[in-house]
């Protein structure tokens, strides 16, 4: 499955017109805000992990070894990462940037919210902890993929002379997704007593993600695919594995650069 070919001569089209700058703007934005909203639900997730999640998740253990559970799930997010970066760096580069970036943003709101409405350990025993792993693991995949996604689609679309410009807008949507998340819980927590916030209090922020969802899918439904994939597609130079040719032909970048990270 590829870019239809119609899609990718509209983008292609944009060059040099006034569209363009609209285009531009409109990548920016859906980078910038759907990178917030991403960020937004794993960064509440792991607020809550650190609150409510002991007490909800793990009632049996005791506080410190709940806690301990808690995390070893908040951890499983980022290891999941990766994985989501490559699967989704794979289907980018085939089915195009704009489709892939609607299919991790549906795929985190869905998982955040259904985080929101899951029982407690105390009503459907160990299936709580069990699916909220695995809604944290499709956390991990959404988020490995939109971040490089997001980058990919701003840089791509902006003037190739400011790059690196266009390239660190996504990253805004860190630290507002970080400020919404925790500022949402705090809010609750504080204007709730202990009892109300730990029932049901907590969940709040959590459905109130699809509504950020909705919000980011109008807005990036309105973008085109960029230009540059448009190009490929036309001259038919699409990868047909293009993780597995990155890893291939692009080892030490990536190495150096998971290991700069990593320090």
């Amino acid at each position: 499955m590829t870019l239809d070919p119609g899609a990718a001569a509209e983008a292609t089209a944009a060059e040099g017109t006034p569209e363009r700058r609209k285009q531009i703007r409109k990548a920016a934005l859906a980078s910038t805000v759907g990178t917030t909203i991403e960020w937004y639900d794993f960064f509440l997730y792991n607020t809550a992990a650190a609150l409510v999640f002991p007490a909800v998740f793990f009632p049996a253990s005791s506080n410190y070894v709940g806690t301990l559970e808690s995390f070893a799930t908040y951890a499983v997010g980022f290891a999941a990462r990766p994985i989501g970066a490559f699967i989704f760096g794979h289907s980018g580069d085939r089915i195009g940037r704009k489709a892939t970036l609607i299919i991790t943003l549906l795929m985190m709101g869905l998982a955040t919210t259904l985080v929101g409405v899951l029982p407690g350990t105390d009503t459907i025993g160990l299936w709580a902890p069990s699916l909220l792993i695995l809604l944290r693991v499709l956390q991990g995949l959404a988020v490995g993929g939109e971040w490089g996604g997001s980058v990919l689609l701003s840089m791509e679309w902006g003037d190739q002379k400011r790059r690196g410009f266009m390239g660190s807008l996504p990253q805004l949507g860190v630290a507002f997704g970080l400020i919404l998340g925790t500022g949402f819980l705090y809010l609750l927590s504080a204007g709730l007593s202990d009892s109300q916030f730990t029932s049901w209090g907590w969940r709040i922020p959590f459905l109130f993600s699809l509504v950020m969802v909705a919000i980011g899918l109008y807005i990036r439904l309105k973008i085109l695919e960029t230009p540059m994939f448009a190009k490929r597609l036309q001259e038919k130079s699409i990868s047909k594995l293009p993780s597995v040719d990155a890893l291939k032909h692009h080892w030490k970048p990536i190495v150096l650069s998971a290991l700069a990270r990593l320090s």
